[in-house]
C-alpha cells in the first residue's frame, strides 16, 4: 500500500504518517512535508523518484505526471491494473494534501505576485483525482480526519466514509478555487459569484420548530455573534443568533457607553449614559413589557454590578466585549439559562447578500454614520444642543430598525419606537402611543422622508420638538411649512435607511 502525503497545514501529520507507516503504507511525500516527515525519523520516499523527473519551474512541477495521477485514478478493475503494470506504475491507496494558504496569504497583505504563488496547482489536481476515485483511494484534506481515518484502516473502511472523504474533498477544493476567483476578479458585482460557506454547527430548530436548521461561516470571514465565545447558557439558537447580530450591529454605532434591547430584530430598548449598568436600566425601562424575552447588547464590559441590575428582567442573550469573572459567576448562579456572550473578532467583505426564492439580491453594506453625513435644519427654529444630540441618537436606532419606522428619543434614551409598518404614519403613531407623556419635549426620527404632513402634525400635537428625516419627497415644502407653522425643528440628512 501507497500513501501520498503533501499538506501546507502539518497539524498531526508525523503522528498520522507514522500510524500509516505502522499498517505497512510506504510513504510518498514533498518539498516541506518530505522533510518534516524525514526529521521524524520516518522512512518516506520522495516524490520525484516516483516520477523519474525533478521538481521543475520553482516547484510549479512536481506532482503532475502519469506515475503520480495513473496511481491515484486507476481503478480495482482488472484492465486498469494490468495498465498501471504494463508501464510499471504503483496504485496510491490514500491521499493526504491540504492546500497552500491562498485566502491567508491574501489577508496578511501579500503582493500579487506573492498571492499568485501560493496557488496551489498540483494539490487541487490530486485532491480531485483521488476524490473522483474514491471508491479505491482515500482522500484526506483536513487534518481533524486523521483520527478516524486510521481507524477505519485498521477495521474496516466503508463507502459512507470513503464518500464523506469525497465530498470534503470536492468542497475544499471549490472554497479555493472561489477565493482565487474573489481575488482575481475586477468588478464589484461579477458576472459569477460563488459564496463558500463551511458549517459551524447544527441547530435545535430554524426560526419554528418545524425547521430544521444550521449555522455557517462564508469562508475567511470572521463576526462578533457567529465568533462570539459562549459563556453561560443554553445553547444558540436559530433567533438568538439574528437577535444578538442585531443588537450588536446598533450597540457598536455608539462611542459612549450603551445598550441596546432587541426583541425579534428590532430595537425595543436603546440608551446611553455614563456606565453600563445605568445604561442597561435606562434601555429597560425605555420599554419594560418589549424588554421581556429580549437580547441585550452592551458596548462595555459587563461587570457585577450590571449584571445583578438584570435581577428580574427575563432575557435569552447577553452579549458584550467582555464579562468579569463575579458576573459570570452570578448570571450562573442566578439566570443559569441565560446566554452570556463575549463577542468575537470582526472581519467581514463589504457585500451583504439577501436571499430570495432562487437567488440572491447582492448589495453594499449600510455602513453610514452620522459623521459622514451633511445634516442641514430645513425650518426657521434650529435645534437646541440637545436635541442635536438626542436626533444623531435616534437617527442611529432607526438607521438598525424595520422599515417604515420612526423613532422617539429624549435625553439619550429611546421613548417609543415604532416598527414594521406599512404606512409611516402608522409607525409614527406606535412610537407616539408607546411613549405616553414622555413625547413631550422629544425628537423623532424617520429612516425615510415623509410624502405628507401628517407626521409632522402628529408628532407636534405629542409635543415633539423636533425631527430629522432624509428629506427629498415631492411634497417636502408642505411638509416644511407645517413644521415651521407649528414650532418644529427639522433637519434634512440626504441619506435614507430603509431597512427590510
Amino acid at each position: 500500500m501507497r500513501a501520498l502525503l503533501s499538506v501546507s497545514n502539518k497539524v498531526g501529520l508525523v503522528e498520522f504518517a507514522r500510524e500509516l507507516a505502522a499498517l505497512g503504507f510506504e510513504l510518498v511525500s514533498t518539498g516541506g512535508t518530505h522533510k518534516a516527515l524525514q526529521d521524524a525519523g520516518l522512512k518516506v520516499v520522495y516524490v520525484s523518484d516516483v516520477t523519474g523527473f525533478p521538481e521543475i519551474l520553482d516547484g510549479r512541477v512536481k506532482t503532475l505526471h502519469p506515475n503520480i495521477h495513473a496511481g491515484l485514478l486507476a481503478t480495482r478493475s482488472a484492465e486498469h491494473q494490468a495498465q498501471l503494470e504494463q508501464h510499471g506504475i504503483t496504485r496510491i491507496d490514500l491521499l493526504c494534501v491540504n492546500l497552500y494558504p491562498f485566502r491567508q496569504t491574501v489577508r496578511k497583505g501579500a503582493s500579487f505576485e506573492e498571492c499568485i504563488e501560493n496557488i496551489d496547482i498540483g494539490g487541487p489536481a490530486m485532491l480531485r483525482a483521488a476524490a473522483k476515485n474514491h471508491a479505491a483511494v482515500l482522500p484526506v484534506c483536513d487534518p481533524a480526519d486523521y483520527p478516524r481515518v486510521l481507524e477505519a484502516l485498521r477495521n474496516g473502511v466503508n463507502s459512507g466514509l470513503r464518500q464523506e472523504l469525497a465530498y470534503k474533498a470536492f468542497a475544499h477544493t471549490a472554497a479555493y478555487d472561489a477565493a482565487i476567483a474573489e481575488f482575481l476578479g475586477q468588478e464589484k458585482f461579477r458576472p459569477s459569484l460563488t459564496l463558500a460557506l463551511e458549517r459551524v454547527s447544527e441547530l435545535r430548530y430554524g426560526e419554528n420548530p418545524h425547521q430544521e436548521a444550521a449555522l455557517y461561516r462564508l469562508q475567511g470571514e470572521t463576526g462578533p455573534v457567529l465568533d462570539a465565545e459562549v459563556l453561560a447558557g443554553k445553547p444558540m439558537g436559530f433567533n438568538n443568533y439574528a437577535d444578538a447580530d442585531a443588537a450588536w450591529a446598533l450597540v457598536s454605532e455608539f462611542d459612549e457607553p450603551a445598550c441596546v434591547c432587541i426583541k425579534h430584530a428590532n430595537p425595543c430598548g436603546v440608551a446611553v449614559a455614563a456606565d453600563a449598568r445605568t445604561a442597561w436600566e435606562r434601555a429597560r425601562d425605555a420599554d419594560t413589557l418589549s424588554v421581556f424575552g429580549g437580547v441585550v447588547a452592551l458596548n462595555r464590559p459587563v461587570d457585577l454590578e450590571t449584571a445583578q441590575a438584570t435581577r428580574g428582567t427575563f432575557l435569552e442573550v447577553l452579549i458584550a466585549p467582555e464579562v468579569s469573572p463575579e458576573a459570570l459567576e452570578w448570571f450562573k448562579a442566578k439566570k443559569p439559562d441565560l446566554r452570556v456572550l463575549v463577542a468575537g473578532p470582526s472581519r467581514f467583505g463589504p457585500l451583504e447578500y439577501r436571499p430570495i426564492l432562487g437567488g440572491f439580491l447582492v448589495q453594499d453594506r449600510d455602513v453610514q454614520v452620522w459623521g459622514g453625513l451633511e445634516p442641514r435644519v430645513v425650518t426657521v427654529r434650529e435645534p437646541t444642543a440637545q436635541e442635536w444630540r438626542d436626533l444623531e441618537f435616534a437617527w442611529k436606532v432607526g438607521k438598525h430598525a424595520r422599515s417604515n419606522n420612526v423613532v422617539l428619543a429624549k435625553d439619550g434614551v429611546t421613548v417609543g419606537i415604532g416598527t414594521g409598518a406599512v404606512s409611516r404614519i402608522w409607525a409614527a403613531e406606535r412610537a407616539i402611543l408607546n411613549a405616553g407623556e414622555r413625547a413631550k419635549g422629544a425628537v423623532l426620527a424617520s429612516e425615510a422622508f415623509f410624502p405628507f404632513d401628517d407626521v409632522v402634525r402628529a408628532a407636534a400635537a405629542a409635543g415633539i420638538k423636533a425631527i430629522v428625516q432624509p428629506g427629498g419627497a415631492k411634497r417636502d415644502l408642505e411638509v416644511i411649512a407645517a413644521a415651521d407653522e407649528l414650532g418644529v425643528a427639522m433637519v434634512f440628512t440626504g441619506s435614507r435607511h430603509f431597512k427590510h
